[in-house]
């Protein structure tokens, strides 16, 4: 098959159609596991395994793609995601719900793979615009997701997840029937190649990748706490239900798109990626530290709207900053520990929040999630911080033998 004009186009549906999968997830979970009397400690561990298995398996499949191209290993990781799904949708008890959860886990530390395809076919000064298009699927996702999840919860819990699956299906087809490789043969990793930790840092440039990394994993943290623990705030607070926080994460979920889908290639050329970035981790973290003080709806949309723009303008430039240090042929690997870093975030931070919740339990519900919203905020504060320290490097390691025109 001839490769089209721009399989970027073709990526950023694979993305959107994989994340709208992801986004019903988001407000069905915490609500599908209090229906098995979970506890807040068990949904933290329930939202987090999933985060746990990519922590192992996302730089395996970024290996993977180095070596045998990220087609087939995209393709594989969805059809698992797939069958994960449909087990949600089966699941009658906890163990079978956390079961589902791992086998999608598993399969679902898949997103290095776009960002090394990406990588691959963009020439470094339009790369993180062009990562700006993985955030911008996010960000639709999160716009459709959620709304699809809450209004199919009326049929039942187990409806949003048989549609999940479905989408994941065709996005698995239309990997295999559209998707054209985008790593050469000439430039994929060899057997005999050394791929350990130390050795992935030393080709990303090593203190300052590991600064990247370091933050994006606060940055991640902080927000996954939020993610965990939104639906059930709005919950107790508000009285809304899964459908109404649908179109909550839909609101969230159009910000997400503009800012990531149409403002962030101009703000990068206005201020650059590493003041962009800075500025995410800044407005994040005092975004988060608003959210339990949120009064009224109208309040919670401005400081929802705040905590979509922060994790936009931050996101993408540290995706294209790290790429740019990274060498051709390891791309997949080291976005891989880059993304399995965000996984152990995804861990922590559910795990975190649900245990910082105990310690409101028994307050007032206009006192429910603070103290764990204000950990979230610190912790970005801290990875704005680590911002503060981000320098763009002065080369660019991935530059050699880019896809002409793309």
């Amino acid at each position: 098959m001839s490769r089209p004009r721009s399989p970027l186009f073709v990526l950023f549906l694979t993305v959107f159609i994989d994340l709208v999968g992801f986004g019903i997830v988001i407000p069905i979970l915490p609500l599908y596991a209090e229906h098995f009397h979970a506890s807040p400690v068990t949904i933290g561990w329930l939202t987090g395994i999933y985060s746990g298995m990519q922590i192992i398996f996302t730089p395996i499949l970024g290996k993977l793609s180095d070596r045998f191209g990220r087609k087939p290993v995209l393709f594989v990781s969805i059809v698992g995601t797939a069958l994960g799904f449909a087990l949600m949708g089966l699941a009658q008890s906890l163990t079978l719900l956390f079961a589902a959860r791992i086998l999608a886990g598993i399969t679902g530390g898949n997103i290095s793979i776009p960002q090394a395809y990406i990588a691959d076919v963009t020439a470094p000064e339009k790369r993180s615009r062009a990562m700006g298009m993985i955030g911008a699927a996010f960000g639709l996702g999160f716009t459709f997701g959620p709304l699809i999840g809450g209004m199919m919860s009326r049929i039942s819990y187990g409806a949003p997840f048989f549609f999940a699956a479905g989408l994941a299906v065709i996005n698995a087809a239309l990997v295999y029937l559209i998707l054209p490789e985008s790593l050469s043969r000439e430039h994929r990793a060899k057997p005999h190649e050394e791929a350990s930790i130390t050795e992935v840092f030393r080709h990303g440039r090593g203190a300052m990748f590991a600064i990247v990394v370091g933050t994006y994993f606060f940055l991640i943290v902080g927000f996954s706490i939020m993610t965990t623990l939104y639906a059930l705030f709005t919950e107790k607070r508000f009285g809304y239900d899964a459908q109404a926080n649908g179109y909550l994460f839909g609101f969230v979920g159009i910000v997400s798109v503009i800012v990531q889908g149409g403002l962030i290639g101009r703000l990068i050329k206005m201020f650059g990626e590493v003041a962009l970035a800075r500025a995410g981790m800044v407005l994040t973290a005092i975004s988060l530290a608003l959210l339990p003080l949120s009064s009224s709806l109208t309040v919670l949309l401005l400081v929802s709207a705040g905590l979509s723009c922060g994790s936009g303008f931050a996101s993408p430039p540290l995706s294209g900053l790290a790429s740019q240090m990274i060498e051709r042929s390891w791309q997949g690997r080291a976005l891989g520990v880059m993304q399995s870093a965000g996984s152990t975030a995804r861990l922590l931070g559910p795990l975190l929040g649900g245990w910082l919740l105990m310690f409101d339990l028994r307050k007032p519900l206009t006192e429910y999630a603070r103290t764990p919203f204000l950990v979230g905020a610190l912790l970005c504060l801290v990875g704005a911080i680590l911002a503060f320290c981000v320098k763009k490097p002065a080369e660019d390691r991935s530059a050699d033998d880019i896809a002409p025109g793309l």
